[in-house]
């Protein structure tokens, strides 16, 4: 397995639409691995695969609550329903490093996604684990988190991520970007 490049932002290709994946296959789930891989090595919660620069609808997710792996591989993830209930919760992307903000999403939604045996699944979600799906399923409809704040704020944290970047203080000790 390998540890992926992400993709910094505002790179255009989280602003792209990932496409349906149509048939699952090996090369399928060596990408699904290789994003596990990505995300434990990065210490994430979630990657789409826009942000290791696929433009495939796939996302892996594992919350590791208690310390425990519960990873979950999502191929053409749709959320088919939101609650009304919204909850305000801190996000952040590996690939905006060192920066966050408050988004306001629905606190509970369900999944509709196909898993790599090629079987349908529904994943009813609730708190972190909802914003976590909605976060990395937003990244394949070409949407990321700062897409929620103003443009001033969103502009203010862009220019505060590209600063620390370039003084190699993203803030992630096992930091692999160029920072050159």
């Amino acid at each position: 397995m390998a540890v992926l490049q992400l993709v910094l932002g505002p790179d255009p290709i989280l602003k792209q639409k990932a496409a349906p994946i149509t048939e699952i296959t090996d090369e399928v789930k060596t990408l699904v691995a290789d994003m596990f891989d990505t995300l434990y090595v990065r210490k994430g919660l979630g990657i789409g695969a826009n942000m290791v620069g696929e433009l495939k609808r796939i996302v892996v997710v594992d919350l590791q609550e208690d310390g425990k792996k519960t990873p979950i591989a999502l191929i053409n993830p749709e959320i088919t329903w939101r609650g009304d209930k919204m909850e305000t919760r801190e996000e952040a992307s590996l690939c905006f490093p060192g920066i966050s903000a408050e988004v306001t999403r629905p606190d509970a939604i369900k999944v509709r996604y196909t898993d790599l045996e090629g079987n349908e699944q529904l994943i009813n979600a609730e708190g972190w684990l909802a914003t976590v799906l909605q976060h990395e399923i937003d990244y394949l409809d070409g949407k990321v988190y700062l897409d929620y704040l103003s443009k001033m704020k969103r502009d203010r944290l862009i220019k505060k991520m590209q600063k620390q970047i370039k003084s190699h203080s993203c803030g992630d000790p096992d930091c692999g970007h160029d920072h050159h």
